[in-house]
């Protein structure tokens, strides 16, 4: 028995108050749609899944798909919803055939909606990550029809994997990074304006043999920081900080998230509070292995730092999994996120808050 039971007493109560309130603080995120976008693709293999909400509602989603991510017939889709209207069937909107004829892969479709209601398509193509360049395409109608592709400049390859933020001052900010080679692994920045017609790069931010990262993930906090979330090539979660409009970063640290080596996202919310999409994995997992991507988890915080699980997407086991994860909130303040179930279908789930 503990010396004083009314001390010991006291403290209980404090300590469940204190887990009440933490619990209280957490918004009770639930599903209310889970759906396919297409029962049955036209190619056996799918992935890379990225979204947005046009200007009149309508929203848009793409990824990639062929016979096996890599081989040269992938090419770009892109399906549209409309208020409650089925998903359309996914149609080609781009593919990797050079002007000398050679056909290439394309990979990792990334959109954004700019100001005056353009949505951006950007992409990959190239024989691997290594050699990939960057690319974009271009709608004017809410994503029904799409320019010619255009490739950006030597040397940029674009947001990689997630969307990029819009800063204050227009400036578009794109989460990229480099892959050199399979352990060789890089996150940068760079910057452009909506028409794409100004692009620079902040270079590496992080030296790859302490601690290598790709395809970060931005969130903007209420004070001006900004903080981008990273997949590690080491089974955690790797973060990194800016002060200054994404210009210089903080030192690449790993986080309080372990997971396997997968693709993320996150957001932040119109309550200035944060979502993230992610697999997670036990803390003395083995680095050397990518690991199991699933289950496919929701978490919330208020702070980046501490993230608390809002809801389960997936769990049951299958060969691939459930990965590369993209996440909205669409006007209504609904959030929508796509992600690449088993590399067969791609899956739509919509969250609502309480």
């Amino acid at each position: 028995m503990p010396s004083n039971p009314l001390r010991f007493l006291s403290a209980a109560v404090c300590l469940v108050s204190l887990v009440a309130v933490t619990r209280a603080a957490t918004p009770a995120w639930r599903v209310v749609q889970n759906e396919f976008l297409e029962a049955a693709p036209p190619v056996p293999e799918v992935h890379a899944s990225t979204l947005a909400e046009a200007a009149d509602g309508t929203l848009v989603a793409a990824w990639f798909g062929g016979t096996k991510e890599g081989n040269d017939d992938v090419s770009i889709y892109v399906s549209r919803r409309r208020g409650a209207a089925p998903w359309s069937p996914g149609r080609i909107v781009a593919e990797g055939t050079a002007a000398d004829g050679k056909r290439y892969p394309t990979w990792n479709p990334v959109l954004h909606r700019t100001a005056d209601d353009r949505l951006l398509l950007f992409f990959k193509t190239g024989p691997s990550p290594e050699t990939w360049w960057g690319e974009v395409i271009v709608s004017r109608d809410h994503g029904a029809t799409w320019t010619d592709r255009k490739r950006l400049p030597d040397g940029m390859l674009g947001p990689i994997k997630n969307k990029p933020i819009k800063l204050a001052d227009g400036t578009l900010l794109c989460p990229t990074s480099v892959e050199y080679n399979a352990r060789h692994w890089v996150v940068r920045m760079e910057f452009t304006d909506e028409s794409l017609s100004r692009w620079r790069s902040t270079g590496d931010l992080a030296d790859p043999k302490q601690l290598g990262a790709i395809q970060p993930t931005i969130l903007q906090h209420r004070d001006g920081r900004l903080q981008a979330l990273c997949r590690s090539s080491v089974r955690v979660m790797a973060q990194t900080w800016s002060t200054d409009g994404g210009k210089t970063w903080s030192p690449l640290e790993p986080s309080e998230i372990y997971m396997p080596n997968s693709g993320i996202d996150a957001l932040t919310l119109k309550d200035g509070s944060f979502l993230l999409v992610y697999n997670p994995s036990e803390k003395n997992a083995d680095p050397k292995s990518w690991g199991e991507r699933r289950p496919l988890l929701v978490a919330h915080s208020t702070d980046g730092r501490a993230w608390r699980t809002v809801a389960t997407l997936d769990t049951l086991p299958n060969r691939h999994g459930y990965a590369y994860p993209a996440i909205i909130q669409a006007a209504d303040g609904r959030v929508h996120i796509t992600y690449t179930w088993n590399r067969a279908r791609m899956k739509h789930v919509i969250l609502a808050a309480p």
